[in-house]
Formats: C-alpha cells, structure tokens, sequence
C-alpha cells in the first residue's frame, strides 16, 4: 500500500533520474513505489512541489491519484537515440532538437530537454546499456575493497597484523580516497565510508559498490536487489542511494577498479620500505600519498584529479549533514514489559505506556538507545554505560499519570508524612535530621511510612506518638513495629482482648489420653 512507503523519498529519488527498480532497491515494494509514482504524475506533482512539505503530507496528497500514469509526451525511440550517440559529433541536445521538431510536425507535445536527458539516463539504467555520455560531476562515487593489503608490526614481539585498504573514487574527476582497517567486516565498511565523505567534504546522490554482504545481501539476475540494513540506512543519513554494479560487470565500476590497481604502486609500493606500528600512523602515511597522487597531472586531459575536484566537481557535491553518522545494530521484537520499560544489556528503559505488551524495535548506537513501533520513533534514551546493570532510565512522559513515578526526596517523604498526622511528620524530620546526607534518610523514612500499607493510619500515628515520647531521640521502623504488633497504641481495654493462644486440648480426669505403654513393656516382660 502506497501508506507504507516513504512518498516523498520515493519522489526525491526519482526526481535525481533513477528508474523505479532502483529506488525499489533501497527496502521498498516495487509495488508502493509504481503506486506513488503514478499518483505523482496524475496530479502533476514532482520533489521540487514538495520539498519543504512534510512526509504525511505529501502521502495525503498522493493518497486519491492511485492508478497507471501515461506520459502525455511524445516518446522517441530510446534505442535508436542511444545508437546516435555512439557516432561522432551526436549530443543529446541535438537529438533533443531533432525530436522537438518531429514532435511539432506531428502535432504531439514535446517534453524539454531536463526531462528528455532523465528519461534517456533512466532508460540506459534499466537497459543495462553502456553511456556514452560520460560521467557527471558529483553524482556518484565508486567504493571497492583492495586486493593488495599492507601490514602493522609489533616493535616488541616483531609480529604482523593484516590491514585492509578501502577505496573510492569520483568517477568525474577521478579523485580518489583510501582508508586503512584490521578488518572487512560491517562496522569497518561503514566507518570507512563515514570518512570517505568527510575527506571528500560533501556526498552524492548515488554510492556504486561491488556485491560483498556487508553491503549488498542478495541480487539477482531477475528481481530487486537486496541491501544490507546498516549499509541503506548509512546512505540515507548521506542523503545518497545504493545502486550496486551487477554481479561480475566490474566494467560497471570501472573508475573505481582502476583507482584500485593505481593504488597499489601510488600506496603500496611506495610505502613497501616504512615499517607502521600502529594504524593512526599507518593511515597518515597512505593520507599523504593520496593527496601526492590525487595532485599528478593527468596525462591526457589537463589538470589533476585535485584541481578537477576542487574547480568543478566539489561544488557540486551536497553538504554533509549536522551530525556524523553513528553506526548502530538493531535488536527487534523486544518486548515491552508491565512496568512500561524495555530491557537492553541488564539495563531497563522507559517507553510510552500504550505500548504495554507489544514488540518494539531497539536502534542501539554507542551512545543512544532509540526505541521505534514499526517505522514509528516513540522515544529514545541515553545508553548506560558499559558495566551498569540494573539501571532504571524512564522519561515521565512515558507513563501513565507521570506525577505519580516522582523521584523519591526527602520533601516527597515528608509530604507524605504530614498526610498521615504531625506525630508521623516528626519520626520522618528527626530522621533526616540524624543523617549527614539526604538521601542516607529515604529508605529509614519511607520503611516508617510503608507501615500505613499493614496498619492504618490512625494507629501508625498514634505508634509515632508513643514512641516520641519514650527516651528515643530519632524513632525508627524497628521502634514503631513492636508498638504496633503487641498493639500498644489500642485504648487499654482493647489492649487486654488479645487472642488466645492455642493450646492442646486437656484429657478429662481418670481418662486414659491416648495409648501408653506400660512397665511390662520396656522390661521385656519382667517386673
């Protein structure tokens, strides 16, 4: 259903040329996205109408144009257009004229040359074609692990550690990036790509990588290609798209395979007779080089990779978000419990009470725990450190009658205390009073006031009041109970009326009580 779909995601992505498979890759039903794309097209509504709209918004909009969208244009033959670029001298803006002028002779609308150049991008996208239009300036970058590895030594026991090399590449300008890790797991690539696009100090609308399971977990020849979690949801903190290259087409790839090769005499080699104790230094090192090899003049097109990437292809990258992105692992159907409080790691965190008894999904980053109902963010808390256990961390706004789940305080006690009489109120000061901090007080004050759970109170307060008057400075629960218990605070003739002790029952006189054996007995017959 159309409601289940990020609308307005779906239009961004589409409005940046990519076909509807593409943006079905990024977790959504090809379904929903067909059915929001044509509901934008029978209004007449694009990104650029709704860019400062909200998400619910947009939905309401789209909800009632359900149906198939036939473009109004004049479509030509994307295959023979296609065909026409490969000869020599063809742009599309001239076979974009050629097309305005057949459209005009025949009547038919012409759609303008934006929307012609998307809608041939698209069509070479979903024709797996080959471009010849070349690369554009901050679109897309290229990622790929490196064959060749380099290595950390131990200076004490002289051994060797592996490091991997990640790469990227600009494909326009060919600007490239390395970063250093122990590993190719999940939390190395996406770190790796954090400082990527800190290093490049911008994104791009779409990430190309290889078909590895850290970032791509199935894609097949046929159907929608499925992507790792972490690995989508990186790319949208980026405000960028994931179009993995096809499986065994490194052609799709190719600025980054090249970059690959390069960096093993630009990186590698250069470096084979330094000796690197310790990643941040290693790193330095391979930083160094990429700002040498990236500032090398090209040798059939002048300037460098640096000179193209600062003068054409680095204004246009989209600016970095506020906030670096934080790698995080989700724990789902977690349970929420009677008291309103999820468990994580021993720890117990509050979450809207409505949700009393449901599953929720946990977002868990080194500092956050965020807390979602479906797609929904109901509430988030500071994670507990490292070690803690058992610690309560609840918003009041989580639970029913927030007023009613107070910290206890000191005033608290006493204002529960000055609710049961003036005797009681007493006890609570004098405790506090004998305490050097406040809070060494609460739990001996609220065991006094726990006594109106067992006993009324009337009879706590009348307890307080005798026990004040023995020669006890500071009364306590230990003072009060024993009061209560032998009912010294009852009136003198409700003292006396204690329940009788059971005792056995006695055997009448001359009645034998039960079966005793005799003398004769124990002396094995004699007397």
């Amino acid at each position: 259903m159309v409601r289940k779909i990020r609308a307005k995601l779906v239009l961004r992505l589409r409005s940046e040329g990519l076909s509807r498979r593409q943006i079905a890759a990024q977790g959504m039903s090809r379904h929903s996205v067909d059915a929001v794309i044509a509901a934008a097209d029978a209004i007449g509504i694009s990104y650029d109408d709704v860019v400062a709209v909200p998400d619910a918004e947009v939905y309401a909009r789209l909800f009632p144009g359900r149906g198939e969208h036939h473009s109004v244009y004049a479509q030509p033959d994307w295959d023979e257009v296609h065909r026409e670029l490969a000869k020599g001298g063809v742009t599309l803006k001239l076979l974009h004229g050629e097309y305005r002028d057949a459209a005009a002779s025949a009547g038919t609308p012409a759609m303008g040359y934006d929307r012609f150049c998307k809608t041939y991008q698209r069509h070479v996208l979903v024709a797996g074609l080959a471009s010849r239009v070349g690369h554009k300036a901050g679109q897309s970058i290229e990622v790929d692990w490196s064959g060749k590895t380099m290595s950390l030594t131990d200076p004490v026991t002289g051994k060797t550690t592996k490091v991997f090399l990640f790469v990227a590449c600009l494909p326009f300008s060919r600007y490239a990036f390395v970063e250093p890790t122990l590993d190719m797991k999940q939390e190395a690539w996406l770190r790796a790509h954090t400082a990527m696009f800190e290093w490049f100090g911008g994104s791009v609308p779409r990430i190309v990588p290889d078909n590895l399971k850290t970032g791509v977990l199935a894609h097949p020849a046929e159907g929608e290609v499925v992507l790792n979690d972490a690995y989508r949801e990186l790319a949208a903190h980026y405000s960028a798209a994931v179009l993995p290259g096809r499986v065994r087409k490194p052609k799709d790839k190719a600025s980054v395979e090249n970059t690959v090769g390069n960096i093993a005499t630009q990186v590698i080699a250069a470096l084979r007779h330094r000796s690197f104790t310790t990643l941040p230094q290693l790193r330095e090192a391979i930083y160094e080089r990429m700002e040498a090899y990236n500032a090398e003049p090209f040798q059939k097109r002048a300037g460098s990779r640096s000179s193209v990437f600062e003068a054409e292809e680095k204004p246009l990258l989209r600016p970095l978000p506020a906030v670096r992105y934080e790698i995080s692992h989700w724990v789902h159907g977690r349970r929420v419990r009677r008291d309103g409080h999820v468990v994580f790691e021993k720890n117990f965190y509050s979450v809207p009470y409505a949700l009393i008894g449901q599953g929720v999904d946990l977002r868990v980053t080194s500092s956050i725990l965020e807390v979602f109902d479906g797609d929904r963010r109901v509430t988030s808390h500071a994670l507990a450190p490292a070690g803690v256990v058992n610690e309560h961390r609840t918003h009041d706004a989580d639970l029913p009658d927030g007023p009613r789940y107070r910290e206890w305080t000191a005033d608290r006690a006493r204002e529960w205390a000055g609710r049961i009489g003036e005797n009681t109120l007493t006890v609570v000061n004098r405790i506090f009073e004998s305490v050097a901090v406040a809070e060494q007080g609460l739990d001996p004050a609220l065991a006094v006031l726990r006594l109106t759970r067992r006993f009324s109170a009337a009879r706590v307060e009348a307890a307080a009041g005798i026990a004040l008057s023995s020669r006890v400075r500071s009364p306590r629960y230990a003072h009060l109970r024993p009061i209560l218990d032998s009912r010294q605070d009852a009136p003198p003739a409700q003292r006396d009326a204690r329940p009788q002790i059971d005792r056995a029952p006695q055997a009448p006189a001359g009645v034998a009580a039960g079966f005793v054996r005799g003398a004769e007995y124990y002396a094995g017959g004699k007397k």
